[in-house]
């Protein structure tokens, strides 16, 4: 088969229709009967497992523009609880997009909110507080800033470790 021929094959008429249809099947068959036994067992399992719970002070009573801790290490495949809090009188920001993206979000509590989703950065306003819990997906160092103009540049930055 030369060149041409391989640039100029055309799939049967048949074929469009038929993945069509493999693809209906499948929709539906998930739709009726749920995810395959493996895929939910290995959904489940993760959010049933226990949760590893890590504070996290964003700036301190005295307004230092600093989180603390700065470094933080987690483990792929493991549970957290990621415990926010302000306590200072600025506003600060949890600023991690590479990290954020290789992670799962189960979700985050803040007030009487539940957010869910794919989430870049949280803004905590003063005395402010959010529960984040989530899964690690991939491996790698991150980087961990506060993104109000000045507050990286004085130190309010750190960095993420998922092993």
């Amino acid at each position: 088969m030369g060149l041409d021929q391989v640039r100029d094959w055309q799939p049967p008429r048949y074929i469009i229709p038929i993945a069509g249809l493999l693809i209906c099947v499948i929709v539906n068959f998930i739709a009726l009967f749920g995810l395959p036994a493996p895929v939910y067992a290995l959904t489940t399992n993760l959010v049933k497992q226990p949760v590893t719970k890590i504070d996290v002070s964003l700036g301190n009573v005295d307004n230092e523009l600093k989180f603390v801790p700065n470094h933080l290490e987690f483990e792929a495949g493991k549970r957290y609880l990621l415990q926010l809090k302000n306590p200072s009188q600025l506003k600060h920001y949890f600023t991690s997009k590479d990290f954020a993206d290789a992670i799962w979000t189960q979700k985050i509590e803040a007030g009487k909110a539940e957010i869910k989703g794919a989430i870049h950065d949280l803004e905590l306003k003063p005395s402010g507080a959010a529960d984040w819990v989530f899964i690690p997906l991939k491996p790698g160092t991150y980087s961990l800033r506060c993104t109000i103009p000045g507050h990286a540049e004085a130190g309010m930055v750190g960095d993420i470790v998922v092993q």
